[in-house]
């Protein structure tokens, strides 16, 4: 790519975003568009609807930018849970990392980069030369200037660990024998897991009793001739766990009585429209073809005709829903470390029997899960794997065609009809430096939801595991199609070289990834500042909301407010991350876009999690492992291209130099591992302790324990048996089945 198409893609994003962000500043204002721009407001009852109007709604302004940026982190906490502010933290821990390495890259290794001879350069012309003149490739073979960049690899990757040792461990200066053996990054990524580590522990200590503190899962529960589930499990644990057993909630497949329940809903509101129209003469229409034909029927009466018959239909699910018991259940216990204990300790003979997993949160259980039988979900993962390899292979197809674009004169041989289109300059600078970007991010956008598909299917009990699991789908599928099967893709023979040849992989990465240089600034520009821009704009639920207000019967119990896609965001801002480590000393050119776009990402998002979306669950911040293991990949993916491409620029000497740094990164992911992912995956015993008698003198804990005795109770059940209606709505179609 020439630096003019690169420009070309620059400004035409640059112009989208100037566009989305002042159409926002404005549409934002305008009270028929709270539902899109403050959704979680609405519902808080904290977003005035004003309908006078005012001069001030019909001008930008920047003062949104304000109230997202005005908002402490433990403002944030309180409002959007630790999993936002974790979330947040990716963005900061990214801006200190690349603001660093910005220095470096841009005021160091970019001048000696455009001041090389390996390339022919024209300076006369140099709106029309390749990118590659900014990159690495551009220093000469065997140059000394190459031990900048050997320097500044290992300045990236080598202010000691003291530093964070001697604020957080207290080992000294003996430890100095470290320096330039670990990520200068790993000072950041220490202080950022202790962090959050310490934030994971005190909102632990200062939240409520919450259901699942007390909780676990209990499944394979062996069950005699003649016995239920519930006397099972009863008789167990009052006989091996006396003095710590509460109760159970037994689990059952409820999913053909939550079928009919939805039913019901959307019938009651169908319902609701016809009673509040005007006209009597709209709850008519013939029971033909399209309402063209046959006899005219009353609508209100056929909708009650059809609740009538959901009843009859729930009082034969409730007889039978007796014999639909599943073989688990959930227990709660007296206390959290009893209930620790429980999960910790093998419960029956047979492994296989009575076993335990921490419970999730009640609104966070996926009730499907214990629909399917065990054997279903087992061919469920299989095939969960096979579909997950045909869906990354099918991807290339897209990234072959986006290469395609990349290079004109591949172009000109596949479509001779476009050579004469191809030689205005216009037209070429957008086929190259914005429509291959374009239309790989659209391809993409089809992945996420796929991936919760999959996760759903693998028998995951809760939404949270789901969106992780979906989340980690969605990482590695985007570094593999859009980074790997993109440098790889101008050349068959590279992939079989990767297979049949892994020591060579050093040497053709080297090779491939400095010549995607411009298309990875690029994708920063096109998928990355325009993402973010239709982020805030919310297009897609600006058009639903204008077309449900004037075309549609506009419905007040319908109005939901959206959580944040953790497992499609997370993995995208990691993807950039990924870029820039990779390319810091191949093409620094790119840190300047990473800056920005990260720059741009914390305001956006703060914006968003404060006004439009809303926690449905929380994890304790679990997805910062994921972080941690994309960034140690990326350095390890670093040190690797370092070492072969100093070996192709005739520096030997400075790519075995280079060889201890990816092992010494995987020692330092070793440590992390070992010093912080435990806090992670449950809470220690001193925790627990200290917990259960700060509530021994709470007097709330006694109304507590009585409503943990239902918490887990499936929503359907619950429906049926309290509500008195269907969920929120208050309709006589349970009534029946109630009394």
């Amino acid at each position: 790519m020439i630096l003019s198409a690169l420009l070309t893609s620059v400004g035409i994003n640059l112009g989208l975003c100037f566009l989305f962000f002042t159409l926002y500043s404005i549409l934002r204002k305008q009270p028929g568009n709270v539902n899109v721009y403050a959704p979680r407001l609405v519902a808080e009852g904290k977003s005035p609807r004003t309908n006078h109007f005012n001069l001030d709604r019909l001008l930008p302004s920047a003062s949104w930018v304000t109230r997202a940026w005005h908002p402490s982190e433990e403002e944030l906490l309180s409002i959007s849970g630790l999993d936002a502010v974790v979330f947040m933290r990716i963005f900061i821990f990214s801006l200190r990392v690349f603001a660093f390495a910005g220095i470096i890259g841009v005021f160091v290794l970019l001048p000696i980069n455009y001041l090389g001879n390996q390339l022919s350069i024209d300076f006369s012309d140099l709106p029309n030369k390749s990118l590659d003149s900014f990159s690495i490739s551009n220093v000469d073979n065997g140059s000394n200037r190459l031990w900048i960049h050997f320097s500044a690899g290992y300045v990236f990757t080598g202010v000691t660990l003291i530093i964070s040792f001697d604020l957080y461990e207290g080992y000294g200066f003996t430890s100095l024998l470290l320096m330039f053996s670990l990520e200068w990054s790993a000072v950041f990524f220490i202080l950022e897991y202790s962090y959050i580590s310490a934030k994971r522990i005190a909102c632990f200590n200062s939240s409520r009793p919450q259901p699942h503190q007390f909780t676990i899962l209990v499944s394979g529960i062996p069950v005699s001739s003649g016995r239920r589930v519930g006397e099972s499990v009863e008789s167990f644990f009052n006989e091996y766990h006396p003095s710590t057993y509460l109760s159970h909630t037994v689990v059952r497949r409820t999913s053909k009585l939550q079928r009919i329940i939805d039913d019901g809903e959307k019938l009651y509101r169908r319902l609701g429209h016809l009673k509040s129209k005007k006209h009597t003469q709209q709850r008519f229409r013939r029971d033909g073809f399209l309402g063209l034909s046959g006899r005219r029927v009353d609508l209100l009466d056929q909708y009650e005709k059809k609740l009538e018959d959901l009843e009859d239909n729930l009082r034969i699910e409730q007889s039978l829903l007796a014999g639909e018991e599943v073989r688990a259940a959930f227990v709660s216990f007296k206390s959290r470390i009893d209930a620790a204990v429980a999960l910790h300790v093998q419960q029956g003979v047979d492994p296989t029997e009575w076993v335990t997993e921490q419970a999730p949160e009640p609104q966070d259980v996926y009730w499907p899960f214990f629909s399917a039988s065990f054997l279903k979900r087992w061919i469920c993962k299989l095939v969960v794997v096979v579909a997950y390899i045909l869906l990354t292979v099918s991807f290339l197809i897209p990234v072959v065609i986006v290469q395609g674009l990349t290079h004109l004169d591949q172009l000109e041989i596949w479509f001779p009809f476009l050579k004469g289109v191809l030689t205005i300059t216009f037209v070429s600078q957008v086929i190259t430096g914005y429509l291959p970007n374009l239309i790989l991010q659209l391809f993409l956008s089809l992945v996420p939801p796929i991936m919760i598909v999959f996760s759903s299917m693998q028998g995951y009990i809760s939404f949270s595991e789901i969106q992780k699991s979906a989340c980690t789908k969605m990482l590695w599928f985007t570094i593999w199609n859009i980074f790997f099967a993109n440098v790889l893709s101008g050349s068959v023979l590279y992939q079989v070289n990767i297979i049949l040849e892994p020591k060579e992989i050093p040497k053709i990465l080297a090779e491939v990834v400095p010549a995607q240089a411009s298309f990875f600034i690029a994708y920063v520009v096109t998928s990355g500042w325009t993402s973010l821009s239709s982020e805030i704009f919310r297009m897609f639920p600006l058009i639903f909301s204008f077309v449900k207000q004037n075309f549609t019967e506009h419905d007040e119990e319908e109005f939901k407010v959206p959580s944040i896609p953790y497992h499609k965001e997370i993995p995208s801002i990691l993807f950039f991350g990924l870029l820039g480590v990779t390319y810091f000393f191949l093409a620094p050119l790119i840190i300047p876009f990473i800056l920005v776009y990260f720059c741009l990402a914390y305001i956006v998002y703060r914006n968003q999690l404060l006004n439009v979306y809303a926690p449905k669950y929380e994890t304790g911040g679990k997805f910062w492992p994921i972080v941690h293991n994309s960034t140690i990949f990326s350095l390890v993916l670093m040190h690797i291209i370092a070492i072969g491409i100093f070996g192709l620029k005739k520096l030997p000497l400075a790519s075995s130099l280079t060889i201890p740094l990816p092992v010494l990164t995987l020692i330092f992911n070793e440590y992390c591992r070992k010093r912080f992912l435990p806090i992670f995956s449950g809470y220690s015993v001193e925790c627990l302790i200290n917990r259960d008698r700060q509530d021994r003198s709470d007097p709330m804990m006694v109304e507590f324990r009585d409503k943990l005795l239902t918490a887990y109770q499936d929503p359907a059940l619950k429906s049926i048996r309290y509500s008195g209606g269907i969920g929120r709505l208050k309709s006589p179609l349970l009534h029946s089945v109630v009394g």
